[in-house]
């Protein structure tokens, strides 16, 4: 695909530290683009740079503004602000994401996330269902299987071997370990065993995709089918064969194409509502 969009960088300032944002716009599109933009959610151990190149091809591909940011302690951003607990995804959406929508004046939004991202999308869907107008979930799951822990067990031993946590001081720097224990602590703990995604998004007003690999290797395919009953508006899935964990990386066509039809689709709806209302008003 050729990419034509362009990014731009930047901090934003917040009572716990900066906060490194990307944004990217279809080339065209100025200064605004007429849909809600797309909010990016990285996973546990992710961060813009871990994106890689799957940012800007959303863009393009949807012709949609494509905002990634990194959670306070992960990537560029400040160290989290040394509260870490189990309510960490609650306390993204109710803390930590609206000093980004209040920074860059995000009204309207598609709330798009990957693995433990796609779990804060849709609580922050939840959470906002008057300004989420589309929910995009990679890999999210719904609850904690045994598949999960087996999974994190594996990649916890795994970067445990020497030489293995300099991929991750790559690009968290002297945060890394911070960010691997954030990770495998919490999930492995006994407090985190009885968690739902329920607990935190009970139900989605906005319509709804759920992609996840047939092979992924931290969760089953009993995480799409709930994830899929959560919306109360339109929902759909894409269950991917031979995929494991990172859809975006290992079909990325695929999830382009998904993920552009569905939000055209949707955009599509709320064009020919808006039109019938003026027409009934009228």
């Amino acid at each position: 695909m050729q990419l034509r969009a362009t990014r731009q960088d930047l901090w934003i300032d917040t009572s716990c530290g900066r906060m490194f944002v990307r944004r990217w716009r279809p080339l065209g599109a100025g200064d605004s683009v007429e849909n809600p933009p797309i909010v990016l959610f990285h996973d546990s151990l992710g961060c813009v740079e871990l994106w890689r190149d799957f940012p800007e091809q959303l863009a393009v591909a949807t012709g949609r503004e494509v905002i990634a940011y990194d959670r306070f302690g992960f990537g560029r951003s400040a160290p989290h602000p040394g509260d870490w607990s189990a309510r960490f995804i609650r306390d993204e959406a109710e803390r930590f994401f609206p000093m980004l929508r209040e920074s860059l004046a995000i009204d309207r939004f598609v709330a798009f996330g990957h693995s433990v991202g796609g779990i804060m999308a849709a609580t922050c869907a939840a959470h906002y269902p008057h300004s989420c107008q589309a929910l995009v979930t990679l890999s999210a799951l719904a609850f904690v299987e045994e598949r999960t822990l087996q999974g994190i067990r594996l990649a916890k031993q795994e970067f445990g071997r020497p030489g293995q946590i300099e991929r991750l001081e790559k690009y968290h720097g002297d945060k890394a370990r911070w960010v691997l224990a954030a990770w495998t602590d919490t999930w492995l703990s006994a407090g985190f065993a009885d968690w739902t995604l329920e607990s935190h998004a009970s139900s989605i007003a906005c319509p709804h995709l759920v992609i996840h690999g047939e092979e992924d290797e931290y969760g089953s395919l009993l995480h799409p089918e709930r994830l899929s009953r959560l919306s109360n508006a339109t929902s759909a899935s894409l269950i991917l064969e031979g995929c494991q964990h990172f859809p975006h990386r290992e079909f990325p066509e695929r999830v382009l194409d998904a993920s552009a039809s569905f939000l055209e689709s949707q955009s599509a709806s709320v064009a020919g509502n808006a039109a019938g209302c003026a027409e009934a008003c009228y």
